[in-house]
């Protein structure tokens, strides 16, 4: 992914549009818009001044521009972490995993909860069968 791509991938996951990112570098939203389309080069300056909105440095930025996926912590909705990037197959596939391993905990909380309340049904019942022979009991002595 190129320094550009990675640039907008990261505002899209800050979820900032890009007269925020213009805004926030202190520059028109045409220029800005000619970075994310790798229509201009980027200084050194410039590039830290990215990176830190991101609260990355720049050796770092420049260190993943090629890796595929991105991770944001503590910087998402819900506590999850947000990936983007270009093995995007993989991530979705990750995400489904994850989605059915949820699923699969919530069937199992279920089903703790259904015997819960079988074994509170049958305890009930085991005792109206008790109050009845008792009663049987107590008419057969009369």
């Amino acid at each position: 992914m190129e320094y550009n791509q990675k640039i907008r991938a990261l505002r899209e996951i800050k979820q900032w549009s890009q007269e925020e990112m213009a805004e926030k570098l202190h520059m028109s939203l045409n220029g800005y818009a000619k970075i994310e389309r790798g229509e201009t080069k980027l200084t050194l300056d410039k590039l830290e001044q990215i990176a830190n909105l991101f609260n990355m440095d720049a050796l770092e930025f420049m260190h993943n521009a090629n890796k595929g996926v991105y991770f944001m912590m503590n910087d998402t909705v819900d506590n999850n972490t947000v990936y983007y990037g270009i093995q995007e197959g993989q991530t979705i596939e990750l995400e489904k995993l994850k989605l059915e391993i949820q699923l699969k905990e919530n069937m199992i909380a279920h089903k703790e909860e259904l015997l819960n309340a079988k074994d509170q049904l049958l305890e009930q019942k085991q005792n109206e069968i008790n109050s009845l022979k008792e009663i049987i009991s107590l008419l057969k002595q009369k």
